[in-house]
């Protein structure tokens, strides 16, 4: 089965709005010439407070509009947080669960993971769910136990006919070059690889070979413009999902670039 790549950009904290909306803007005129008609599909996650005024930069657009989070309830007494359904509204039509920093800064567990999977889902947005493992996770051989781990929790009450609705991202968190757990090392595209196909094996047993063969799974730790091809001519790495580079149009672009090559 053949599957496209998908390019993600998560802005993270960063971009004033007018930076925001001209880098989007950017990368609308780019993708308009350069990605229509080919299996390279781009995403960009800015802060929630760019997701409205960025919805009509990229209506129509070839770059599609993600959240950053959600909270799992509809509303409610939750003093700074932002329920799915009003990212939703805002114009997002996949949203980031689970990410790293969520994990480590706020102290996700994988339940509230996995009630803000559902939540997306019941939105209608497409949830990326991030899993990956620390330093200590990794120094200790735990790295498969945890992906199998998150990925049992974080899927939980999906059904086979709803899990071709989720995307994944492996972001281990050692490799990622802003994070306080990491290794001063990327991880290598064979290691990346290796833990993606471990992951599609895990989707096989939890849903199905067919299911497993077309899920998407994007790889997120320090991708740039410069290394992005090595990871994305790997069998089992649909895309990247992208920090610090997609901040500027040159980087982002180039790592698009490397997923628009013929294989």
């Amino acid at each position: 089965m053949s599957r496209p790549k998908f390019i993600a950009g998560n802005w993270k904290m960063n971009l004033s709005l007018s930076e925001g909306r001209k880098l989007a803007e950017e990368l609308h005129k780019y993708a308009h010439l350069h990605v229509a008609g080919t299996p390279v599909k781009v995403l960009i996650c800015p802060p929630h407070t760019h997701l409205t005024e960025l919805s009509h930069v990229l209506a129509e657009s070839e770059v599609k509009l993600g959240a950053q989070d959600c909270h799992y309830e509809t509303s409610g007494a939750f003093t700074g947080d932002v329920s799915a359904p009003m990212v939703a509204g805002a114009g997002a039509h996949y949203c980031l669960i689970g990410h790293s920093e969520r994990r480590q800064n706020h102290h996700e567990p994988n339940r509230i993971i996995n009630a803000k999977v559902l939540a997306a889902m019941r939105s209608t947005m497409t949830p990326i769910l991030c899993i990956g493992e620390t330093a200590e996770e990794k120094k200790s051989g735990k790295t498969l136990e945890v992906l199998g781990n998150q990925l049992k929790e974080g899927l939980a009450g999906i059904s086979r006919d709803q899990i071709g609705k989720v995307m994944l991202a492996y972001e281990p968190v050692w490799a990622i070059s802003t994070s306080k757990d990491n290794l001063g090392q990327p991880a290598t595209p064979t290691d990346a690889n290796h833990a993606h196909a471990f992951i599609r094996e895990k989707i096989k047993e939890m849903f199905g070979a067919d299911e497993a063969q077309g899920m998407l799974i994007l790889y997120g730790g320090s991708v740039k413009p410069e290394n992005a091809r090595l990871f994305l001519t790997q069998n089992d790495i649909d895309g990247c999902l992208v920090g610090g580079a997609s901040l500027k149009k040159e980087s982002f672009i180039g790592i698009i670039e490397a997923a628009n090559i013929p294989q």
